[in-house]
């Protein structure tokens, strides 16, 4: 499965149809959450049986694909789900599923929209998000429309994408290298490989810190308490600063990428340690440690 991210160019009124999408997915996957907390032995299949009940009830929900309203109710299945894994396991703190608020994107499956050339896309349910245009480098020609099994709308500080989810198996020649590496995560340092060599981390978040503190004070002067709504120089302001720091999250991640691409290319075998383990394996030889002492 490879994910294809275009950004989207949008109109007021269909920014507004997004947003309200996007509303309606987290309303149905809380709903679905408080479902499971007050009904028990509540399976994925009853949540995926309470998305219909919630569109004959509530008129703005029927508006939402019927498709994406599943997959708002898979999305509370997930968390439900990984709860009772980490119970299982003894994972502590288990992450007991929580409502969401400020929910950021919508996903429809295999209906719902429609591909009416390589770059531009039409969504066709009730919200009346209608046709974008998408910007991006990605050809989508390659790939048969039946490949692509998920759609989602995203919302970010600078704007909309549109990920499509396309069910391939990506694989790519290289030619064998007979090497092999060991990489340990640090605090001081980014990687430290088995032969001696180390990557610093480039600190990307300090380098724009001062940046980042300044466009929060410029917030912050912006905000005026209990005022409801706040001005549009706020959240102008806010955006600005949203923006800081997107960019900052956009350069870890594909300086990240890089150095990953690098080490695989690179090595036909790569080992890693386990930070849970090595932090289980600190605690214990501390426990070991303190009973000596006391003893």
């Amino acid at each position: 499965m490879i994910v294809l991210e275009f950004k989207a160019r949008v109109k007021p009124a269909q920014a507004a149809a997004i947003n309200e999408a996007i509303r309606t997915a987290q309303f149905v996957r809380n709903k679905a959450v408080r479902y499971w907390m007050d009904n028990r032995g509540v399976g994925k299949y009853d949540l995926s049986k309470l998305c219909k009940d919630l569109a004959g009830e509530f008129p703005f929900a029927k508006k939402l694909n019927s498709m994406a309203r599943q997959a708002s109710a898979e999305r509370a299945w997930s968390a439900i789900s990984r709860f009772y894994d980490n119970c299982k396991k003894g994972v502590k703190p288990a992450g007991f599923p929580k409502f969401k608020k400020h929910s950021r994107s919508v996903e429809y499956k295999t209906s719902g929209w429609k591909l009416l050339e390589p770059k531009r896309i039409n969504f066709t349910d009730g919200f009346g998000i209608g046709e974008l245009r998408l910007i991006g480098t990605y050809d989508l020609a390659r790939y048969d429309e039946s490949l692509i099994k998920r759609v989602r709308l995203v919302r970010r500080a600078n704007g909309y994408y549109v990920q499509f989810c396309i069910q391939v198996n990506v694989q790519v020649q290289s030619e064998p290298s007979q090497k092999s590496v060991g990489l340990d995560l640090g605090l001081r340092y980014f990687i430290a490989a088995s032969d001696g060599s180390v990557v610093e981390a480039p600190q990307f978040y300090r380098q724009a810190e001062q940046g980042l503190n300044r466009a929060n004070r410029q917030k912050s002067r912006k905000y005026r308490k209990g005022a409801k709504p706040q001005s549009r120089n706020y959240h102008k302001a806010r955006n600005r600063y949203a923006r800081k720091h997107l960019r900052v999250s956009r350069q870890r991640n594909e300086w990240a990428k890089s150095i990953a691409y690098c080490v695989i290319q690179s090595n036909d075998l790569v080992a890693y340690v386990d930070a849970k383990r090595r932090a289980e394996g600190r605690l214990e030889c501390e426990r070991v440690g303190s009973q000596s002492a006391s003893g």
